[in-house]
């Protein structure tokens, strides 16, 4: 077996993002956890963020929900659109009069994107909404995947992945640095994903 330079075993495993890891399906999982994801919970419950975008099947992604985050990480929230006046609408109308309020639209090559971001007490909201359903985004892709790993190797990996976005790394490169993958970390991790199985995975699946 092959460690790599930050000490952690090189090995592949695989998880899937399809039916998957229903805690992270609502943010109550945010109440029970440390005192920042509590914070995280306060923010967006008492503010009603879900809920004003319920339509548009959001979620929380990013390195908060999995307790990555360093002291200036953002909310990330992503959502499902299918008509993108209306989505901007919505956000607009719920979200224009907070602090700091932008909301942008993006070509991409997958999908048209809209990107708004706002802040709310001590957090940076960002809301990013494709034509994709929010499972099978990238950015939920990526949490999936993160979680596993992180449950797999534990805290030690949890330090360095910290440790690495402190020196100003993004979540996907300290990911891909401690992990010893080569290539681009974004596709990267992807490869530790499957998409089919015939079980789901459940919050206690190792």
């Amino acid at each position: 077996m092959a460690f790599n330079k930050l000490g952690l075993l090189a090995v592949k495993s695989f998880y899937t993002t399809k039916n998957v890891i229903t805690v992270f399906d609502n943010i109550e999982y945010l109440r029970r956890g440390n005192s920042r994801q509590q914070q995280a919970y306060s923010c967006l419950s008492d503010n009603q963020v879900l809920l004003k975008l319920k339509l548009y099947t959001p979620i929380l992604v990013g390195t908060v929900p999995i307790n990555v985050n360093i002291e200036n990480s953002d909310l990330d929230i992503i959502c499902c659109f299918y008509n993108t006046r209306e989505f901007i609408k919505t956000i607009t109308d719920n979200f224009r009069d907070e602090k700091n309020f932008t909301i942008k639209e993006q070509q991409n090559p997958d999908s048209p994107t809209v990107i708004a971001s706002f802040i709310l007490g001590d957090f940076e909201i960002e809301i990013f909404g494709q034509k994709i359903p929010t499972k099978q985004q990238f950015a939920y892709r990526h949490m999936i995947v993160e979680h596993n790993l992180l449950k797999e190797y534990g805290e030690k990996l949890r330090q360095q992945v910290v440790g690495l976005k402190r020196q100003g790394h993004k979540t996907e490169p300290a990911f891909g640095l401690a992990l010893g993958l080569t290539g681009d970390p974004y596709m990267e991790l992807l490869k530790f994903e499957i998409n089919d199985t015939s079980e789901p995975l459940t919050k206690d699946t190792q």
